[in-house]
């Protein structure tokens, strides 16, 4: 079963749009046959490979129905590891304690520079109204493009399967680099609304 990919393991093509309610029953039908309880009178070995079968299944389940991990998932089959504002680039950090590095996207240059030196204002000043106001701005235009950047992707996941089973190789490479593009890009935003988050927050908490 290590050798299998995910999507196999549930018997399911290599497709970014899923049938979520299939994935459910396969899941809990895998499941119950991998229970500790029916492996309780066997031999130590096959105890550790039902468990360790089991603990992948469930990384499997929590993959493929998170289409956001699903996408990064299949690229990685694919030799395609993102940028270092990956999800799992910030589960890494956050793991090892370590300030995370963000690539920039260009379009988001000068944007980036002007939130980074509101953020540093209000760091400095407090709850200052005229630098609140501008990253409430910011937040805003942010999140709207957070929603832009999910239209963009389910178009792709669409090409992408159209692509596939058309056997369309070419289509299928132009969606791989349009998904990694897409999916950095929306990794930073969201790293924006979270710093902006952050720093209102602050900003607004009472003062011991």
């Amino acid at each position: 079963m290590s050798d299998t990919d995910y999507f196999t393991l549930f018997s399911l093509p290599h497709h970014l749009r899923i049938d979520l309610a299939a994935l459910e029953r396969t899941f809990y039908a895998q499941s119950r046959k991998l229970h500790p309880d029916r492996f309780a009178s066997r031999p130590p070995e096959e105890q550790q490979a039902a468990l360790a079968a089991s603990s992948r299944l469930n990384d499997a389940y929590r993959t493929l129905r998170d289409p956001i991990l699903r996408t990064e998932y299949l690229l990685t089959l694919h030799g395609i590891q993102l940028d270092e504002q990956s999800r799992s680039a910030t589960d890494a950090a956050r793991a090892s304690g370590t300030e995370k590095k963000q690539a920039v996207p260009p379009d988001l240059l000068e944007e980036a520079f002007e939130l980074n030196m509101a953020l540093e204002e209000i760091k400095m000043s407090g709850d200052d109204p005229d630098a609140r106001a501008q990253l409430e701005s910011a937040r805003a235009k942010f999140t709207a493009m957070l929603c832009e950047s999910r239209h963009q992707l389910e178009a792709l996941w669409t090409a992408w399967d159209n692509a596939l089973d058309a056997s369309n190789h070419a289509s299928q490479e132009a969606c791989k680099q349009a998904l990694v593009s897409l999916l950095n890009r929306r990794s930073y935003i969201r790293n924006l609304v979270r710093d902006v988050n952050a720093a209102l927050d602050a900003a607004t908490a009472p003062q011991s």
